[in-house]
């Protein structure tokens, strides 16, 4: 399997992926077929470090594969991104109880949403709680909850197996809606210490993957479910565009000049979003090869990137959406699911528009408020202002 690039195999779960995207935003989380395959075709171990049984692939790669299954659904290309994320950044910690994910089938859920209890008790701990957006939990054999353990600095993840939480049905939602994003609630379930372990990014490794910033991972991933669906977006109006007449009218969609002007404005965002995308990740990436440090003003200036070129890709949707017409209102036509889908990954912390201000206030010179780049200190203007 690994013998063919990711993308090769992207590109043969994709048909799977857009098969079943109707049933998924149907029954409110992703249909068993399209998580096996993602799975048969190690996708959601992409971005696990080879030391722990990984594909180790870099950044450019994990977000051309994302975008790819994304292009086809977006709730598909939301849980592969989940997925990537916890094998990438939890799996390490499992050494411990690395049989939990042996089986290359295993899909890995999990939540920083909340943080549940843990009391300590003799061989492990008792942990209850209830965890939000849980993308992916029906599919998943394996739960990281976020909890605080007495005497440890900073939150773990209790590894729990599905006979010790319960799914609540809480994803009544619009956008996304075959991520599958419910609740889960955990009562009083004990867990072995073995299967305590790190938080996201908390495990000191020779991979190169895991010197890369934590929270640069969590923000280029969400653009390429942006980039994905906004050229799901543009291929569905050159469908529409090419055979639909408009009302009180004799000429195509096509050759209306609104609707080539919404085409032209559409491309061009989604281009560009993908070119600066490709290229900070790409930059910053080497520097990660390099062993170079990875300075404040580049860190501040990947967010930026990340957060602008998830709303050039919503413009673009909104764009072509708009010079659809009511097509674009119809359940049955796929413009409808992506104008919903994509405001999702807008409203997504990592990627949100504030974020935009606070890497402003960084390169200003002033400190970050926000949580993606909090704890950052202020560029110095005169030391990086050329970095």
């Amino acid at each position: 399997m690994t013998q063919i690039d990711p993308l090769t195999r992207a590109e043969g779960v994709a048909p799977v992926a857009r098969q079943f995207g109707p049933a998924a935003d149907r029954q409110r989380h992703l249909s068993e077929e399209v998580a096996n395959a993602l799975a048969a075709a190690g996708l959601y171990r992409l971005a696990m470090p080879a030391e722990v049984g990984g594909e180790a692939a870099d950044p450019l790669t994990q977000i051309r594969v994302i975008e790819r299954i994304s292009r086809a659904d977006g709730s598909a290309g939301w849980n592969l991104m989940i997925g990537i994320e916890n094998f990438g950044l939890i799996a390490p910690a499992m050494g411990a109880c690395a049989d939990l994910i042996a089986d290359p089938m295993v899909v890995l859920c999990s939540s920083t949403a909340a943080v549940g209890e843990a009391v300590a008790e003799e061989g492990g701990y008792r942990v209850s709680g209830v965890w939000q957006f849980v993308s992916g939990c029906h599919n998943s054999r394996v739960f990281g909850a976020t909890v605080s353990v007495p005497g440890r600095r900073g939150n773990r993840y209790a590894m729990l197996t599905p006979d010790q939480y319960e799914i609540l049905d809480t994803w009544h939602v619009g956008g996304m809606r075959g991520s599958g994003s419910h609740d889960i609630r955990v009562r009083d379930a004990f867990v072995p210490a073995n299967r305590i372990v790190a938080p996201l990014g908390g495990v000191k490794s020779p991979s190169p993957l895991l010197r890369f910033p934590t929270a640069a991972r969590l923000a280029y991933n969400k653009v390429a479910i942006a980039l994905g669906l906004g050229r799901a977006a543009i291929d569905a109006f050159l469908a529409l565009a090419d055979g639909k007449v408009p009302r009180f009218t004799s000429a195509r969609l096509r050759e209306r000049s609104h609707a080539q002007l919404a085409l032209a404005e559409a491309e061009v965002r989604v281009v560009r979003a993908r070119a600066a995308l490709l290229e900070t990740v790409g930059a910053m990436w080497a520097a990660t090869l390099a062993e170079r440090e990875i300075t404040v003003r580049e860190r501040a200036i990947l967010q930026l990137v990340c957060s602008d070129a998830v709303r050039d890709c919503v413009a673009a949707v909104e764009l072509v959406v708009e010079a659809a017409g009511t097509s674009a209102n119809a359940l049955e036509h796929p413009l409808e699911r992506i104008a919903r889908d994509v405001r999702v990954v807008r409203q997504h912390v990592t990627v949100a528009a504030h974020q935009i201000v606070d890497a402003g206030r960084v390169l200003l010179g002033l400190p970050a408020q926000e949580n993606m780049l909090g704890g950052l200190p202020p560029v110095n203007r005169l030391d990086e202002r050329d970095a």
